[in-house]
């Protein structure tokens, strides 16, 4: 397949997916193969949430719009134009899935495909349907991807290299596992806030979207806030108090209920609004329902230790306060060039030999 065929493919799924939004779901009689995928889709949408109680129909579109807005000729183009591909010969990948967030591993997915490589697919039993869905459609646009894309039920053969991703226990098992192929073991990661007491009301709602969305389950959430001394949290709580609603999800309010308990049994002093507690903690990574918080006297000390530790950190949100840091309410909203834990997953797919 040429480089071109690869990138309309995906261009024409971007179609595909922006028709479905939590808002409005449109039928837009000029996108390709509608007929077959709009109604099936519209109910694997809706049926989510029996699959995974994470996955709810908000979360869901939610990722499905993030994807629309990234599959565009425009994006493909600039992730893509920096990356000699005329040397590539096809290798088998296999993808090893997490299934924390609905379509956690299509980047991967679309690195494999567009790198002209094949991919071999184990997906997370908590995100079953939703790629081998996408998967049915890319093939409908372009027949020829039947023969480059295979999902796996049992174990993975037969592959040149491997991307997978699991926690910090599963990683060592992958890490000796996959010794001798090339790899990218993906950990667990946290991303964190800096702030100074001086962010507006607005970016401090923002910033409860990077620590709510998906309920906190990505590594891209927010579960970490890094504050100078003496800071008051009163105008983070009155900001937040926006996303009050999550509390009604049975699944969140358990675990809010739980991890509570469990801090208020250990005596550790926690500030609470009755949706997030958030509690003083030098850990980067909080339980559901909670925000670790951690005083720092200067910002160049911080920026070090960021620097020191990057490697539990996915992002950091300021308002310019620390290097390389995003906009508050965008961790959720990479491009494509924004690559997981600062890995080049194509240039490291054009090395395999």
């Amino acid at each position: 397949m040429l480089e071109n065929d690869k990138k309309r493919c995906f261009i024409e799924l971007g179609k595909f997916l922006s028709q479905f939004s939590e808002n409005e779901t449109i039928k837009n009689t000029s996108v390709l193969h509608n007929d077959l995928f709009f109604e099936d889709f519209k109910d694997l949408i809706q049926l989510s949430q029996s699959h995974n109680g994470w996955y709810t129909t908000e979360n869901v579109y939610f990722a499905i719009q993030s994807w629309a807005s990234a599959l565009t000729e425009e994006n493909l183009d600039k992730w893509l134009s920096v990356y000699d591909f005329k040397e590539a010969k096809p290798k088998n990948v296999g993808l090893i899935l997490a299934g924390n967030i609905p379509l956690v591993g299509f980047h991967d997915f679309l690195s494999v495909l567009v790198s002209g490589n094949n991919v071999l697919i184990k997906t997370s039993s908590n995100d079953q349907f939703l790629l081998p869905f996408l998967t049915k459609y890319l093939i409908a646009i372009e027949p020829e991807l039947s023969n480059k894309i295979t999902f796996v039920e049992g174990k993975l053969e037969n592959f040149d290299a491997v991307i997978a991703t699991g926690s910090n226990n599963t990683a060592r098992y992958f890490e000796y596992y996959f010794k001798d192929k090339p790899s990218i073991i993906r950990k667990n990661r946290n991303s964190v806030a800096v702030l100074n007491g001086e962010e507006t009301k607005e970016q401090l709602i923002a910033l409860g979207e990077d620590i709510f969305r998906y309920f906190g389950l990505g590594c891209r959430n927010v579960s970490k806030l890094f504050v100078p001394k003496g800071y008051s949290f009163n105008a983070f709580f009155e900001a937040i108090f926006e996303y009050q609603d999550i509390i009604h999800y049975e699944k969140y309010a358990n675990n809010y209920d739980y991890n509570k308990a469990v801090f208020l049994m250990s005596n550790f002093k926690l500030l609470d609004n009755g949706f997030l507690t958030i509690k003083e903690d030098s850990s980067y990574a909080s339980p559901i329902s909670s925000v670790f918080y951690e005083f720092y006297e200067n910002l160049d000390d911080l920026q070090i230790r960021l620097e020191t530790e990057s490697e539990q950190i996915q992002c950091i949100v300021s308002n310019g306060l620390a290097k390389n840091s995003i906009a508050f309410g965008q961790t959720q909203r990479p491009n494509l060039w924004d690559y997981a834990d600062n890995v080049d997953t194509i240039s490291f797919l054009l090395t395999i030999k």
